[in-house]
Formats: C-alpha cells, structure tokens, sequence
C-alpha cells in the first residue's frame, strides 16, 4: 500500500491525542498520512506531533503561505485515495452536512471525491441529540461513512456511548478499505477456525491446540478483498474482526449446525477449524469425583463436519486443512480425495517457528487435479492472501 495516501483530518476533542496513534500505524504500513487540523485540535496536541510521526507538513491555516505553488485543499483533495476524520466532533458533522466550508478541513472535504469516513467522538448527550443525529443520516444518504463510537467513561465523566472507537479498530477498518484486490466482491465466503471442545463433565474437556489465527487471518483477507464472509470460530482469545458475520460455538455439533445454516449460500468455504474428532460416549452431568486409582474413559467418533460437505457440495470451492506429523503430502492429498475438496491446504505440526499459536506458517496447498504449490514461511495472512490468489486464477 506503499502509494495510498489518506489525508486524516483532525477536529477539537479530547480524543484529538488518539489521532497521533493512528497516523503511527498507518505508517508502518506504509501509508502516505497527510494532516489537517482544525485550530481547535491544536489546543488538544500540536502539530508538530502530527509532523513528526507523518513526516509531512501538517496545515492548520487556510490562508497561510504554501510551501509550494499548488492550491492545498485542491492538492490534498485529490491526492487522497481516502479521507478519514478523527475524532469526529459534532461541529464538523454540522457544517459538512449543511455545505459549510469555512477552514482547511471542511473545504477539503467539500472538494475531494475519495471516500471520506468519520469516526465519531463527542459527548453522549450531544451524540444522541436529534440535530445530531439528522445530520449524520443526512450524510450518511449522501454517501459519507461512519465508524460509530464506543461506550464507556467519557473524559467528562459521562459513562455512555461517545468515545472513539478503539485505533486498531479504526485502522483496520481503513486498511480494509485501502486494500487493492477487491475479486471476491459479490461472493460469500464462509470459514471456520479455531478448536471445539469435547465436554466429559461440568467443569472437564478434550480439545485441539488450535489458536484460531490461521482461520482469522483467512477470513480478514476474504472481508477485504470484498466478499460478504461468515466466521464460526470455536474457543478463541481473539477478537472477532470487524465487518464480518461472526457466530461463536464451542463444540462439534454446534459448529455442525452452523456449518450447515450457512453452506448452500456459500460460495468458497474454508474449514480450518480443528475440530475435534472424538466425544465422550457418556457425558457426566456430575463433576467425575477423583479416586485413588485411574480414570478411564470412552470415546466415540463426533461429526465429520469436512467429509459431510464434500458429500453435499454443488458449486461450492471446498478448501480444508490438513495439520499432519508424518507423510505430509501423500496424508493430505488422500483427506483430500476421500473429503472431495477442491483444494487442501497442508502444514507439518511438528515444526517448531511455525503452525499452532505462532504468527507464521510453512504449507503446500494441493488442489483437485494434483496440483502442489509449496509456501515458505510467511505470515498466517500472507497464506491466506496465496490461498486466494490461487482459487481465483482457477475459478
């Protein structure tokens, strides 16, 4: 994303600080971060702040000398390929949505055709008054985007909705727009990840070491890449990505039914979920008290959630995932043909800087026909990014 450029535009509130955060992540990835603040936001943080972290010359004053010969609401405004406002106040919001533009930030606005996003902060009274509200609807139907605002303490001592929302959030949500390969546009995706659990009593289970980040990853590059994706996640620490349907489920059978809700709408489905093979033969529904002796147990083979879709499949592309110890390829390449999957994407276990909880994997991906295609070791979304790729190069 080296050559995108977002113009932040930064208002008077209290969460103006917040706004330096932003402009940091965004350069780390690489994103050219133009600035233009309000007066009232240099009352919050100054703009050598913004300079330093952007490295661009950061304007406050309409009228104050250009540094180069070029009309800067003009410039920006074209240079932007998105325009993101954060905070948000409901100032800025007033005067957008009744054509004023009457500062930098307001002209430019008026001026550029990018997509322009407010993420809104201000006081819950404020936010929920009905001028307020009127006014983002009003932009709202004419095309403007909104990141809603939290709830929480405000720093007037408020407790209710009106905060800025979260800066990995906000940034998430502008890279996703940002993204240059939108080919899954108008497809649904549908994914799985992370473990199930095998309840034996109340308090006692069996499960998988599953972390959940491979099927994460998966599905944030479906979600940007355009597609309308649905994420059943087993147990997981992670936190469900924004813009994506996420149902949450603990078991192999609520993880089944799920499944199935979904599938016949489905266009590409992904199971990297590691879901567990086996269940108790008798649930207790009493805690199993400890005895001086050992404890045995009978397992029982749960739902091959994979094999049953392979079997129901009409026009689906049916990706699964193969975690294997020993004879990787010909292990996988056999999942594959029993399961009929059309592409099956394979990592070794027993690696130690790679697959389970680690932010890396080292996989093939086998399709139908045979073919392998071997990965080195790259980040979990760089897999997920070659996954696509090659599901859409043979589609």
């Amino acid at each position: 994303m080296s050559n995108k450029c977002v113009v932040l535009g930064v208002t008077g509130g209290i969460a103006a600080y917040k706004s330096l955060d932003i402009v940091s992540t965004l350069v780390k990835q690489d994103i050219d971060v133009r600035v233009i603040m309000t007066k009232a936001a240099t009352e919050f943080v100054t703009p050598l702040s913004f300079q330093s972290l952007s490295k661009n010359q950061v304007i406050v004053d309409m009228f104050e000398e250009p540094k180069s010969w070029e009309i800067q609401h003009i410039s920006l405004a074209q240079r932007a390929d998105l325009m993101l406002i954060a905070p948000a106040t409901a100032n800025v919001i007033g005067k957008v949505a009744n054509g004023i533009a009457d500062d930098m930030l307001s002209t430019t606005i008026m001026a550029t055709k990018a997509p322009v996003v407010f993420a809104l902060a201000m006081n819950t009274n404020m936010y929920e008054n009905k001028i307020v509200q009127n006014n983002i609807d009003k932009l709202k139907n004419f095309g403007y985007e909104f990141i809603e605002p939290a709830s929480g303490r405000l720093a007037c001592g408020d407790i209710g909705k009106g905060k800025l929302e979260k800066v990995d959030i906000i940034c998430e949500e502008i890279l996703s727009r940002l993204y240059e390969k939108k080919d899954l546009v108008g497809k649904k995706v549908l994914i799985t990840a992370g473990p199930t659990i095998s309840p034996i009593d109340p308090v006692r289970y069996i499960t998988n070491n599953s972390s959940g980040k491979m099927g994460y990853a998966i599905a944030k590059e479906a979600r940007d890449r355009g597609a309308e994706v649905t994420l059943i996640s087993g147990p997981s620490s992670l936190e469900a990505p924004i813009g994506i349907n996420f149902i949450r489920v603990k078991t192999n059978e609520e993880m089944f039914k799920a499944v199935l809700s979904k599938f016949n709408d489905s266009d590409i489905v992904v199971k990297s979920a590691a879901v567990a093979d086996y269940k108790a033969k008798n649930y207790s529904t009493e805690k199993i008290k400890k005895g001086d002796g050992g404890l045995n147990l009978e397992f029982i083979r749960d739902n091959d959630i994979l094999k049953n879709l392979g079997e129901r499949k009409k026009e689906q592309i049916l990706v699964g995932f193969a975690a294997e110890s020993n004879n990787l390829l010909d292990n996988a390449a056999e999942k594959l043909r029993k399961k009929n999957l059309d592409y099956i994407v394979a990592n070794d276990i027993t690696a130690r800087d790679t697959g389970f909880a680690s932010d890396f994997n080292k996989v093939y991906i086998i399709d139908a026909e045979g073919n392998t295609k071997g990965l080195d070791k790259m980040t979990k979304r760089e897999v997920a990014r070659e996954l696509f790729d090659l599901i859409n190069e043979r589609r």
